[in-house]
């Protein structure tokens, strides 16, 4: 596989925000967001080769049970579901990010799946594949990264339209710093909805610092 970086931190995003987490970036990503802040990453030949044992044996050195794999995109390497599957195996609790663009079938039931549903501000809205739907569940969460009012906009008729009842783990971060939390913030409020505001905690702690 492809590494881009293995390193431990602090959860920045998700559901799973505060807690240390080790991360596994894979090199390599079919999409040029405007806002993606890993660009370092998006060449496929911008990693080290590493076998799936290698990369299980970096991991065990942090003594943490709670593992992401991000990209890049992580779902172009074939070998991602079948690394995800061994990480389950050994007992450590697994999320994949994606954009949401590859085909989700072959990921792990017991793997959590975080999508990022492209909006309009990322040049990319359009790139989710609709079929994806029937692989999200309850335990999965979608994340919605937005930067003013179009994208706001998308993203709750997104909602109402596609969602519904697939999973009630709903993500809208601001891009950082462009969008204001406090209008993002007081947007939810008045629409009312059942949504997790999620700004990028890591980046509160260390800025653009790579690797945190």
């Amino acid at each position: 596989m492809k590494v881009s970086e293995i390193f431990f931190s602090i959860q920045g995003e998700s559901t799973y925000a505060g807690l240390p987490c080790v991360f596994i970036r894979l090199a390599g990503c079919n999409l040029k967001c405007r806002w993606c802040d890993t660009t370092y990453a998006q060449p496929s030949d911008a990693g080290e080769e590493l076998s799936i044992d290698q990369i299980i044996k970096e991991v065990k050195k942090f003594k943490c049970r709670l593992i992401e794999i991000t990209g890049g995109e992580p779902l172009l390497q074939k070998e991602t579901p079948e690394f995800s599957s061994r990480l389950l195996k050994l007992g450590y609790e697994v999320l994949i990010e994606t954009n949401g663009s590859v085909n989700l079938e072959p990921v792990n039931t017991k793997a959590i799946k975080i999508v990022d549903v492209k909006c309009p501000s990322s040049g990319h809205d359009g790139s989710f594949l609709m079929k994806n739907l029937k692989y999200i569940t309850l335990q999965d969460e979608i994340k919605f990264v937005i930067a003013d009012r179009k994208d706001y906009e998308f993203a709750r008729d997104f909602l109402e339209k596609c969602i519904k009842d697939k999973t009630a783990k709903i993500l809208f971060a601001p891009v950082y710093p462009q969008m204001s939390s406090q209008e993002l913030a007081n947007w939810i409020l008045k629409d009312r909805l059942k949504v997790r505001f999620q700004p990028q905690m890591h980046k509160f702690i260390w800025g653009e610092e790579k690797g945190r």
